[in-house]
């Protein structure tokens, strides 16, 4: 039976109806928080700066694959405005206020009314070396022994297909090089130049570059 790609975001592996057990399907059940350069699965709460780093959180949910589209759509939060409260002219609220307690100019209650509790260290301190005796050299990695008959998960971007190392080759993976770009509410990936404005329709952009299956991205 001919394979299809798993829908869940999160997911993104390829598996066949009369293969599908409950738990062969790790994925993230709500969608994806953009706030400040910050993005956050409202699921999970689990983020990260970096847009790659963020898309290869693991799911936290488990299940079968489906080739139904989830409806979640990203969401970006707008700040709320913060609310100013009305200036005050007595001492009591002068001595409550958190910038004129620290000494920093106040436009609420006139310039500054003491010196900062801020220490300026020496800038012409000279800087701490530590010794190179005082120093642990970390000891080599060693290389992970692997059993090529043994199923590993792709990790390269937009792949996510169970392989044996035997049958791996320079052809049999399809993924996207990245970076992933994010930027004025568009989703992307540089590699091939597809931008879309849905999160949904981002995860399911084909992949650009063929290659080698990698289960061990930072190897």
């Amino acid at each position: 039976m001919s394979k299809i790609r798993c829908q869940r975001i999160g997911c993104d592996a390829v598996f066949s109806e009369d293969d599908n057990p409950e738990g062969s399907c790790r994925f993230h059940d709500a969608g994806p928080i953009f706030k400040d350069g910050m993005k956050e699965w409202s699921c999970c709460k689990k983020r990260s700066h970096d847009f790659s780093e963020f898309l290869e959180i693991p799911g936290c949910k488990t299940g079968k694959h489906t080739t139904e589209k989830p409806s979640t759509k990203a969401v970006t939060r707008t700040p709320t405005p913060a609310v100013i409260a009305a200036p005050a002219t007595n001492a009591s609220s002068k001595e409550s206020c958190s910038r004129c307690r620290q000494g920093f100019f106040c436009s609420d209650h006139g310039s500054r009314t003491g010196k900062t509790n801020i220490d300026v260290e020496n800038s012409n301190a000279e800087p701490v070396v530590e010794s190179s005796k005082d120093v642990e050299i970390s000891a080599v990695p060693q290389k992970k022994i692997m059993d090529i008959n043994q199923p590993q998960t792709c990790k390269n971007k937009g792949c996510g297909q169970t392989f044996k190392e035997k049958d791996n080759h320079e052809t049999a993976c399809c993924y996207h090089p990245g970076p992933a770009v994010f930027h004025d509410r568009m989703r992307g990936w540089k590699c091939c130049d597809v931008h879309v404005k849905e999160f949904d329709e981002f995860v399911t952009i084909p992949p650009c570059t063929k290659g080698w299956h990698n289960a061990d991205p930072t190897s």
